[in-house]
């Protein structure tokens, strides 16, 4: 089976590395192109592309897809399938349609729960125990496609983000491999999604980063778990300035302590009331400054018993 691998960030690395583990023939890559990054805004390329390149496998960085953009270069790779992870591009029906086996992709969740961009980041922020991927058949909705094979991971109550994201993709990567031997085999039939139960994880944007401490201690937690390491929940001390948080845990789950965002105790972790109960703010990143534990923090800053974090 000739494969062409769609996708860009660290998430798609362990479906590609698992690919090559397995001796198939990968006979492109194609990932969005260099992207300038850091103060010096130099042009940096993205995981896959130096992976593939390491690899002698042939990259393309295509501006866009649409319009008959890729169809020569497409023609000429002649994928029996295309393999979709975390592309960040729209499939048009050129490509979707060309493969004979069609287009796979992993999506990060158990659909069709939490279609969309942010569906591991989502999953811990509403606090759920399990999640998992899948891969469909792509067509030309948002992650609506027939359904080939899931794999369910569970969410640890104090995994963040990077936790999941890890284990997602070595699930995701395995599931990949799987998919592929069934459809080889013909043993995998494409199942419909439950559309009326379709949920929609939306694009993290900044409103969704700001703590609100008038929440109970599980909700804040799940919020900065599911928002670390990147881009980080945030508040402001009293005098303004902008602390995002990197761990937290829950201390107090019941009763109005104080109101929401006084600090509580500064013994080595920062206590913060919630709506009801309380976290402990264990590591932050000040405005300014490198990340920290709490500890160091709390010996370098201005910060009171009685304070407000808002």
């Amino acid at each position: 089976m000739r494969v062409l691998f769609m996708g860009t960030p660290d998430f798609a690395l362990f479906t590609l590395k698992a690919l090559v583990a397995a001796g198939e023939e990968i006979v492109g890559v194609v990932t969005q192109p260099d992207k300038p990054k850091g103060r010096g805004y130099e042009l940096q390329p993205p995981p896959v592309k130096v992976y593939a390149t390491e690899q002698g496998i042939p990259v393309y960085q295509p501006a866009t897809l649409k319009n008959g953009a890729f169809d020569a270069e497409l023609a000429a790779l002649a994928p029996d399938v295309i393999v979709v992870v975390a592309y960040g591009k729209i499939l048009p029906p050129s490509v979707l349609d060309y493969p004979r086996y069609g287009c796979v992709n992993v999506h990060g969740s158990l659909l069709p729960r939490y279609r969309g961009a942010a569906p591991m980041q989502r999953a811990i922020m509403e606090g759920n125990a399990e999640t998992g991927v899948t891969t469909m058949l792509m067509n030309e909705g948002l992650d609506t496609g027939d359904m080939l094979l899931t794999a369910r991971v569970p969410i640890g109550e104090n995994d963040n983000f990077e936790d999941i994201h890890d284990k997602l993709g070595e699930a995701g990567a395995a599931l990949l491999i799987e998919t592929l031997g069934a459809l080889k085999a013909g043993t995998v039939t494409p199942k419909a999604q439950a559309h009326e139960c379709a949920t929609y994880a939306a694009k993290i944007e900044k409103a969704d980063c700001l703590i609100d401490f008038s929440k109970n201690a599980h909700t804040v937690h799940n919020t900065i778990r599911g928002l670390s390491p990147i881009p980080l929940a945030f508040t402001h001390t009293p005098d303004g300035k902008l602390l995002k948080v990197i761990g937290a845990r829950v201390g107090k789950t019941v009763g109005a302590l104080a109101a929401p965002g006084t600090v509580l105790s500064l013994e080595g972790e920062i206590e913060v009331a919630c709506g009801e109960g309380s976290v402990f703010l264990t590591r932050v990143l000040p405005e300014g400054k490198g990340r920290m534990r709490a500890a160091d923090y709390i010996r370098g800053r201005r910060l009171s018993i009685n304070d407000i974090l808002n």
